[in-house]
């Protein structure tokens, strides 16, 4: 029964995930589809470039809301219907392969660095706080919204390790699944990483002629 519970615990979280609320969000306010303008990245970041930045924000905490709140019920009931450590990592990594692969969007979706924020919150306030704190001084100083998604992504895994023992118990199946979704949040940034390299990326802030 164990087994049945998990497995739906990880499809339930991965239905959840393919909500593309970049889209869905886009289309409730009247505006483009964020996939037909700017990056085409169904993501908070592109949506910003529509100019409407409550749309933007709605998208960011929605879309890190299906990281964090399947994980966390895991956690809540992870006693009363024996769900284990193997199944709070499955479903932290279904809630986040969710948005890269929506199944109600033709499998095309973000890039995920909010849904994978709102994962490891959910594993950890602690360890999501870091990372956030990561990003937001690698965005600080660089102004590439990008460069500090890839760096986020680097030290998620490592800063899970570093709190072993200290903030909480590392668990191997937990650690592969961070390790996992680090790797495809850098791949999903692939192109942004050619850019960067070539000095065409987008700063945070700039101009439309900045952006072209």
């Amino acid at each position: 029964m164990e087994y049945l519970y998990s497995v739906a615990a990880v499809l339930l979280a991965y239905l959840l995930g393919s909500l593309s609320f970049a889209v869905i969000v886009s289309r409730v306010m009247g505006l483009n589809d964020p996939r037909s303008y700017g990056s085409h990245n169904p993501g908070a970041t592109n949506v910003l470039r529509s100019g409407n930045k409550l749309a933007a924000v709605l998208t960011l905490l929605l879309d890190g809301l299906k990281g964090w709140l399947p994980v966390v019920l895991v956690k809540w009931f992870c006693k009363d219907y024996g769900l284990e450590d193997g199944t709070l990592a499955m479903v932290g990594l279904a809630a986040f392969l969710g948005h890269l692969y929506p199944v109600f969007f033709k499998f095309k979706g973000g890039k995920g660095v909010a849904t994978a924020a709102g994962v490891l919150l959910g594993v950890d306030w602690l360890l999501g706080l870091a990372t956030l704190a990561t990003w937001l001084i690698v965005a600080y100083f660089s102004r590439y919204s990008s460069l500090a998604a890839i760096a986020s992504a680097a030290f998620a895994p490592l800063f899970y390790l570093m709190g072993d023992r200290a903030a909480w118990y590392a668990e191997r199946s937990i650690t592969a699944s961070l390790v996992l979704m680090s790797v495809l949040l850098v791949l999903r940034h692939r192109e942004n990483i050619t850019k960067l390299i070539k000095g065409k990326e987008s700063r945070l802030g700039a101009g439309k002629k900045d952006r072209k």
